[in-house]
């Protein structure tokens, strides 16, 4: 009975991009036809010797072939919108019934249980029950007037859109015909007359408000009400005070951090031993919070451009985290690393020991991810950690858009999972809280030098790529399609290939007698990397960016729809992307210098290109997605009180894929059972 509680059937596409898309489908396909007879016209105009009655004829041709153009996309919004109504009115009668046995629930429990036992049952199963069905109904209900609204716009946008192109008719031809189709069709069609949807909404409305909210109405309209698309998000101005606090504060510790540094290298001071040691333990937590920073300005320039990444990754459009909150999150986790490296080079005046200052920091993000209490985005938190267990089960789940955008993030941040292993190796084998110089031992002796070995290095590097390995398997399970996924698996088999070869190249130095062994493996691992970068780059324009489409003449290089303003961000974007994918490659070849603190240094500044590559690989993945959905993930989670029978679900998503796929909705047989559809809650 609880949604919760049950597996989560894709029935449609979602309802906003495929309201969207079937008005703007309409709008193009009237201007591209209006634009082609218009432009024959024009070149019939221009023959001299052409007959004045042939032209009447030709123009008589136009008209009739242009609002028979008309008259058929309006039938197709007429239907859209009735099957919707239809849909939404079912959905509707379907709550209500259900609303009704909910409230009908404890009555029957009191009547068939002994007096003596009705308050125990009723505390320990039936209220929790009942509670959890309400929540459930609250949500369904919350979805289902977000879908009557969008339905409503959808109205709008569709008869704004015969206004305009009929009144454009009019003016390039001096006719008024146009305006006479339009009040003869558009202004007494269904979609525009009917005032269904409208009373649709007023009904939950006052469902709801009497209902499920006790008669509140204010409380009511505050969880059903959606905020525009492009409106900010409304955020307490103590949230952004914060901000400014935690940023204020960043900067100051940074700049204290850097000139300590720089004294220590040039004083030679004690501390200045402890530089690349901390490099090292600190290096995993800079990184993730890079990472937050960067995605709160991706989430910030999504929101400006209108890339709806709110459908995308499946968040509640009414209470979700906005690019304060990632800034704050930032904030903290920033301040907390500076002030535990500082704590570090500190150490000597600091009653602590040193090594507890990078596991208490560790620790503490620990903590901050996992806590139980509702404090610090509780539902965020839970909504990652979900999304989490997923991306690292991925054969076992279907694979949605926060899946494999999340795995993408963990593959630019692999040198983290390295980084995490040797610091839990360190405080299990090599910490001695009283030296400083532990940081610097090896194990000798002790059986534990096997964790520090290329090969277990190599493995962990390799987590990241399995991940989407595993995950484009299932979508090639799932889809039965080779193309795209079977290649974007072997895309990341490549990094096998390589990291294969790294391990052998490595292990071969270290037995000098086999030094020849050494030199072909390093070979054959250039020719990895060098085939990897290209497969890897290739595939970040072409496929997951949508660019390098060479039939757009007016975008040379990129595709016809765009979303960012200015046309020099994509082609900064392809170059960076492309001199990024470079310089990771020529980051492993330094890294087989061994025991060298140029390398270390490399290592972290190219890890950190890469996490600033992938902040700019999110802007226009997710432009791409929002343009064209072009991996084909249904952007929308049911929330079901009647679930989608199984075996039907193969053929309703066939149907729905056919050009005329939404008309055909409901026409699956074998199966009375209807499910609704609705956004993941995610705050």
């Amino acid at each position: 009975m609880a949604a919760s509680d049950r597996a989560r059937q894709a029935e449609m596409v979602a309802l906003r991009q495929a309201l969207n898309a079937q008005a703007k489908a309409h709008r193009e396909a009237l201007r591209v036809e209006h634009q082609a007879l218009r432009s024959t016209l024009a070149d019939l105009m221009m023959d001299e010797n052409l007959e004045p009655s042939v032209l009447l004829r030709h123009r008589a041709a136009f008209e009739e072939r242009f609002f028979q153009m008309c008259e058929k996309e309006l039938t197709k919004v007429n239907n859209f919108y009735a099957e919707k109504l239809a849909e939404a009115h079912r959905r509707l009668l379907a709550l209500e019934m259900e609303l009704e046995l909910a409230s009908e629930v404890p009555k029957e429990d009191s009547s068939s249980v002994p007096r003596k036992h009705t308050r125990l049952l009723n505390t320990s199963h039936s209220h929790r029950a009942q509670h959890k069905t309400m929540c459930d109904l609250k949500l369904a209900f919350s979805e289902l007037y977000l879908s009557l609204v969008l339905l409503q716009n959808y109205q709008n946008l569709n008869f704004m859109g015969f206004h305009k192109i009929t009144k454009k008719h009019d003016k390039l031809f001096g006719t008024s015909r146009g305006s006479e189709w339009t009040m003869a069709y558009v202004d007494t069609s269904p979609f525009h007359t009917s005032k269904k949807n409208d009373q649709l909404i007023q009904d939950v409305e006052s469902l709801f408000t009497a209902q499920l909210e006790g008669g509140d109405r204010q409380k009511a309209m505050k969880r059903l009400r959606v905020p525009p698309l492009g409106a900010a998000q409304s955020v307490p101005v103590w949230t952004t005070f914060r901000v400014g606090v935690y940023c204020g504060m960043t900067a100051s510790l940074l700049v204290f951090i850097i000139l300590t540094g720089i004294k220590s290298l040039v004083f030679h001071t004690p501390s200045a031993l402890l530089l690349w040691p901390l490099l090292k333990l600190y290096r995993g937590g800079f990184l993730i919070i890079e990472s937050l920073f960067l995605l709160g300005i991706n989430n910030y320039g999504w929101r400006k451009a209108g890339v709806n990444h709110i459908l995308i990754f499946e968040l509640d459009p009414r209470n979700h985290l906005s690019f304060q909150h990632l800034f704050e999150l930032a904030g903290v986790l920033a301040v907390a690393w500076c002030v535990s490296v500082l704590s570090c080079l500190y150490s000597a005046w600091l009653p602590i020991p040193l090594q507890l200052n990078p596991l208490a920091f560790y620790m503490f993000m620990l903590l901050l991810f996992i806590n139980p209490t509702k404090t610090f985005y509780y539902k965020s938190r839970v909504w990652l950690l979900k999304l989490m267990s997923k991306v690292f089960t991925a054969p076992f789940h279907k694979v949605g858009f926060p899946d494999f955008w999340l795995a993408d993030q963990l593959n630019s941040l692999g040198p983290v999972f390295v980084d995490i292993w040797m610091l839990s190796c360190f405080y299990c084998y090599d910490v001695n809280w009283w030296n400083p110089r532990s940081l610097f031992l090896l194990p000798a002796g002790t059986g534990y030098e096997g964790y520090r070995s290329s090969a277990v290095t190599g493995l962990i590097q390799c987590l990241p790529p399995w991940l989407r390995f595993a995950q484009c398997l299932r979508r090639y399970h799932d889809t039965g399609s080779r193309f795209p996924h079977l290649v974007n698996a072997g895309k990341y088999g490549t990094v096998f290939i390589m990291v294969a070869l790294a391990v052998l190249c490595s292990s071969e130095r270290d037995r000098p007698h086999y030094a020849s062994g050494a030199t072909v493996y390093f070979y054959l691992w250039i020719g990895a990397a060098c085939a990897s970068t290209i497969f890897t780059t290739t595939w970040d324009l072409k496929m997951d960016w949508g660019l390098l489409d060479r039939s757009c003449l007016e975008n040379r290089f990129l595709r016809e729809e765009t979303v960012y303003p200015k046309k020099v961000y994509y082609y900064s974007a392809i170059l960076g992307d492309v001199v990024l994918r470079i310089s990771w490659v020529l980051n492993l070849f330094l890294a087989q210098e061994k025991h060298s603190k140029v390398v270390e240094l490399a290592t972290s500044t190219f890890t950190s290109l890469e996490v600033f590559r992938r902040f700019i690989w999110n802007f226009f993945r997710l432009e791409n997605e929002h343009l064209n959905n072009c991996g084909q993930f249904r952007a929308v989670r049911d929330i079901s009180i009647a679930p989608l029978h199984v075996d039907n679900q193969t053929a309703l998503e066939q149907m729905m894929d056919h050009e005329d796929g939404v008309r055909n909705h409901g026409k699956s047989q074998g199966s009375r059972r209807r499910s609704k559809f609705s956004l993941k809650r995610s705050r």
